[in-house]
């Protein structure tokens, strides 16, 4: 990298950083382009639009929702975010049944159990035993708590949260509308520094107009080919230019099929690897070599008969 753009991009960090970890521009200047070179930086090439959505959401202080099939990236906005202020990612994966104790916090109960025992053995009173078991020492941290408590400001990734319920959904909007939580044995503990929050989404159920009101919005699509091709630069094996067109035509043109997984950006990243792993230069030149790194990118057995050796081979050729 060259001295001047090293000064550049060192810039936009520290303008950035200020933005990100204060809340408040530090140079109104600073634009969704600045955060899109930075996002670059950290090898995760961002389209325009979720460009805006991220520095707007940034900008006010707002959680962002990202919506979008399994595999677009909606993930790697987070931790690529982290990355770039040089911050903490705290991921908190939801799930059905998740509820606000496995998100919060909980109490070491076997550590409090063999307290009371000693206690006991001791001979101390109740009320002291009772004051040091539900202390801080006892506590145990889950992802909502912990964002909240550090001292600068994390990204708070909170994963498919449409698998969660919905009750679990109208107390994390209480969460994210006051960053603070009361637990009664110790009180009420305030955000130091406000986390910044990225909600993703797969559609698995709808989430309620009350969460999306909250949030700021951006639906990430598939990349389009010269998008894929800069992640594949960027991200991927050193490959011929030649085969790195093959690869993105190839996968692109293979989501248009009928298939029960399609194969994100991750999957695509892997079939690279196993390309140039296999030594193929050309993907039309090895049907059987092509057939076998497929393995990277056709997840289910329906999806592996859909595409024989005889379709790869087709699709391969409208690629090249």
């Amino acid at each position: 990298m060259e001295s001047g753009e090293r000064t550049g991009i060192a810039r936009l960090r520290g303008e950035w950083g200020a933005l990100f970890l204060t809340g408040t521009p530090q140079n109104l200047m600073s634009s969704w382009t600045d955060l899109q070179a930075l996002l670059a930086q950290a090898d995760y090439i961002a389209s325009d639009d979720l460009s805006m959505a991220l520095h707007i959401a940034t900008t006010l202080g707002r959680p962002l929702l990202l919506e979008g099939a399994a595999g677009v990236g909606k993930t790697e906005v987070a931790r690529s975010l982290a990355e770039v202020h040089d911050t903490q990612l705290i991921r908190l994966q939801c799930y059905e049944g998740l509820d606000a104790a496995q998100a919060l916090y909980e109490w070491n109960y076997q550590r409090q159990l063999l307290s009371i025992r000693a206690a006991s053995e001791a001979g101390e009173a109740g009320a002291d035993v009772e004051a040091r078991i539900f202390s801080e020492a006892y506590l145990l941290e889950r992802p909502l708590l912990k964002a909240i408590r550090q001292d600068v400001a994390p990204v708070l990734l909170i994963d498919e949260i449409d698998r969660a319920d919905e009750e679990f959904e109208a107390y994390l909007l209480e969460v994210l509308s006051d960053f603070q939580i009361t637990i009664p044995e110790l009180g009420t503990i305030k955000a130091t520094a406000r986390p910044h929050v990225i909600l993703t989404a797969n559609g698995t159920r709808d989430l309620s107009d009350a969460l999306r009101r909250r949030c700021i919005y951006a639906h990430v699509e598939y990349p389009d080919r010269a998008t894929e091709l800069a992640i594949l630069a960027a991200r991927g094996p050193a490959l011929e230019h030649h085969l790195s067109e093959q690869i993105i035509g190839f996968v692109q043109k293979l989501r248009e099929e009928e298939l029960e997984k399609v194969p994100g950006i991750a999957e695509m990243l892997d079939f690279a690897a196993a390309l140039g792993g296999l030594g193929i230069k050309d993907l039309t030149d090895d049907p059987s070599g092509l057939q076998a790194a497929l393995a990277t990118l056709l997840k289910t057995q329906a999806d592996r008969a859909a595409i024989p050796i005889e379709v790869a081979a087709r699709i391969a050729g409208r690629a090249a």
